[in-house]
């Protein structure tokens, strides 16, 4: 896999070519039930836990960023929350498997005290543990760090991907490190990563929000682009790439769904209606996978598209 040589791209030239060239697929809502009137969006994709496939999600109400992440569990159709699991009070949940062992992690939000609708801070806190109701927190990231993730590699040890803002006079980057155990993930080892250039214009950003480990040893990634436009109107597009965690080298990115190709809903804010946040991508035999996501802040679907990764996976 040869690295890019081509300067990054902005999103609406990706979007443009994304238009022209993707298949024609259809998302759904799924249904969440037992947190009131709350919302659940920026849900992980399903995950097993002693034998029963589970979902981390978000839940929060319409007119607030305080959240709480809760674990949900599939009955007769809905997903409805899992008797006795713990809730965090954390946003945007994810989770991963190192060694048989689960991560599970989300942002730690900080609020002003004068006013509590007022965000001063946030950082990406990890807990592990056999089960969820074992996990124990372990680690945590850099104030305004988010987008942290791990994943074991074929080597035995385990990559990190952080995403660092600002860098310089660019938004943000994704950056790229390993480590051995995973006592070894501070703050300090998350701040001296290597960056992954030409992946984002100056003026735009995104992050990884989910790292898979591909038949060829190479590193799939799911995550996000976006931009502002003006009068802060965000638009958050899906992407993918793949990174050589041997020479270090990573594909360009390319959009995988838009906010067009899922039923109309409510948003949080006016300014979030485009806004679609990869929450986890479940691969099939079939050469499709699942991608389950956020949207519009305010609430969550699936949809099943062309695996992403199966062309990084021809470079053996």
């Amino acid at each position: 896999m040869q690295a890019s040589a081509q300067q990054a791209q902005s999103c609406a030239v990706l979007f443009e070519r994304f238009q022209r060239e993707r298949p024609d697929r259809r998302g759904e809502k799924l249904v969440f039930s037992g947190v009131g009137e709350r919302d659940v969006y920026n849900i992980t994709a399903p995950f097993q836990d002693e034998g029963e496939w589970v979902i981390a999600g978000r839940v929060e109400d319409r007119s607030s960023e305080r959240s709480e992440v809760m674990f949900f569990v599939e009955r007769d159709g809905e997903w409805v929350v899992r008797e006795g699991a713990p809730v965090f009070a954390l946003q945007d949940p994810f989770v991963s498997f190192i060694r048989g062992e689960l991560i599970f992690g989300g942002v730690e939000v900080y609020f002003d005290g004068d006013d509590p609708h007022y965000v001063t801070a946030w950082r990406t806190v990890f807990y592990r543990g056999d089960r969820i109701r074992d996990l124990e927190p372990f680690a945590k990231g850099p104030l305004t760090m988010k987008d942290i993730r791990l994943v074991e590699l074929r080597s035995g040890r385990i990559g990190v991907f952080t995403r660092p803002m600002p860098v310089g006079d660019a938004r943000a980057m994704i950056g790229y490190f390993e480590i051995g155990e995973l006592d070894e993930l501070t703050e300090q080892a998350m701040e001296k990563a290597d960056l992954l250039y030409d992946q984002f214009i100056k003026v735009e950003w995104g992050g990884g929000n989910e790292a898979h480990l591909l038949r060829n040893g190479l590193i799939g990634v799911l995550g996000h682009v976006a931009r502002m436009d003006e009068g802060n109107i965000r638009h958050y597009y899906p992407m993918a790439f793949a990174y050589d965690p041997e020479n270090r080298t990573h594909t360009p990115i390319k959009l995988i769904a838009s906010r067009d190709m899922f039923p109309d809903g409510p948003a949080k804010r006016p300014d979030l209606e485009d806004v679609l946040f990869s929450g986890g991508l479940r691969r099939h035999e079939d050469g499709t996978a699942t991608l389950y996501t956020g949207v519009s802040d305010a609430e969550a679907h699936r949809i099943v598209i062309d695996d992403p990764f199966l062309e990084y996976e021809k470079h053996m």
